[in-house]
């Protein structure tokens, strides 16, 4: 058989320990070892049985294996943990640079280099785009209101990628190709607007360029509140609401805590407010913690 080419990893590479065999020795991947690794870090345990497995046949038998849409911890997860598999390359794409929910891919690593180029559009034949289109000028739909109507169909949330509002035209869906004339056929409204849908290129999505502005506060805690409030430009006391309601994620992962410790390349997400990123944490002559941070609206 063909080996089938890896393809680069846009993840830091971390230390690869020797490949572990699953009993009677082979090159397959320990999986239960690593099935309880990921649940352990907060992987739904199907996905990580899921990901241990593609990993397994990746290695093994020099296919491209391919799990559906997953959140930015798993993804960040899954390749810490199964990077430290022997010949094992892991790479994600959701369609365009800047998703969120991305397909991560498993390839057998090999000792030359891969065109970039190639290997993105190998990737993107397991992506599809689809635009929803109607009349929103009256009835604006949200993120949530899309999102609804999709799994209304009766698919599964891990066959939906991002969702680009596209204002009162409707919105642009990234989904798995297997279901994505499945969607474009029962996909009828989203709230009371009808809607009509077509598929559209990857590369005609509408995205819109991230919009940042780089800050530095001087705080003297590194707490969740203190430092994300000077970030967003919000009261303490309105942050510290919104913590509480569950609206403030860290690293895409819910706290309720205003007084969770930040530090250096955490990322805060505020519900309906945007995304702030902590990049360096320096201690002044004084005892305080001078911060810089990028803010993405």
């Amino acid at each position: 058989m063909v080996p089938v080419p890896a393809f680069v990893s846009i993840f830091p590479a971390p230390p690869r320990a020797p490949r572990l065999h699953a009993g009677g020795g082979g090159n397959s991947v320990n999986r239960e070892e690593f099935r309880k690794s990921l649940v352990a870090e907060g992987v739904d345990d199907i996905l990580a049985a899921r990901a241990v497995e593609a990993a397994d046949k990746a290695v093994s038998i020099w296919e491209m294996q391919v799990i559906d849409f997953c959140r930015p911890p798993e993804v960040a997860t899954m390749t810490r943990v199964l990077g430290r598999v022997a010949d094992l390359s892991i790479t994600c794409d959701g369609g365009f640079p800047q998703a969120e929910r991305q397909r991560v891919f498993f390839s057998r690593a090999l000792d030359y280099a891969v065109d970039e180029e190639d290997a993105g559009k190998e990737r993107g034949g397991y992506l599809a785009a689809i635009s929803v289109e109607g009349n929103f000028i009256f009835d604006r739909a949200t993120h949530r209101d899309f999102l609804g109507a999709l799994l209304g169909t009766g698919i599964a949330r891990e066959k939906v990628g991002d969702i680009l509002l596209q204002g009162e035209r409707g919105a642009h869906v990234v989904v798995a190709p297997d279901v994505a004339e499945y969607v474009m056929l029962s996909l009828a409204a989203v709230r009371s607007v009808p809607v009509k849908n077509k598929p559209i290129a990857l590369a005609d999505l509408g995205v819109r360029p991230p919009v940042t502005k780089e800050m530095q506060s001087v705080e003297a805690s590194m707490r969740l509140d203190a430092v994300a409030s000077a970030g967003m430009g919000m009261s303490r006391s309105k942050l510290k609401d919104m913590i509480e309601g569950g609206d403030v994620l860290v690293n895409w992962k819910e706290i309720t805590s205003a007084n969770a410790q930040l530090k250096g390349g955490d990322i805060v997400t505020i519900r309906g407010k945007g995304r702030l990123e902590v990049n360096e944490v320096e201690t002044t002559s004084k005892g305080k913690f001078r911060v810089k941070m990028t803010k993405f609206v």
